[in-house]
């Protein structure tokens, strides 16, 4: 199983690294990632393996959403169905 992870903020450095590290945390594994700054504005999403994860999805996507509040960031995370099933056309 999958998921997509959505970051969205103003750019500042160690975002990518806390994000990885509350994924590596919890077994959840980064396939992969693409990010980009557009002049102060970070923008990031990343694939994740979600099969092996430690905690329900729910508390995964609670602890990264509480994360990035504390960074003044927008951290949204998506099970892989859901964001298929969103942007088929």
């Amino acid at each position: 199983m999958r998921a997509v992870v959505t970051v969205i903020g103003k750019d500042m450095v160690g975002i990518l690294a806390r994000v990885s590290a509350i994924c590596a945390k919890n077994q959840v594994n980064v396939i992969e990632v693409t990010q980009s700054v557009l002049q102060d504005l970070f923008a990031m999403i990343m694939l994740v393996d979600i099969s092996k994860c430690m905690i329900p999805f729910s508390q995964l996507s609670d602890e990264l959403t509480a994360s990035g509040k504390d960074m003044n960031l927008t951290i949204h995370v998506m099970h892989e169905d859901i964001f298929n099933s969103m942007h088929r056309i």
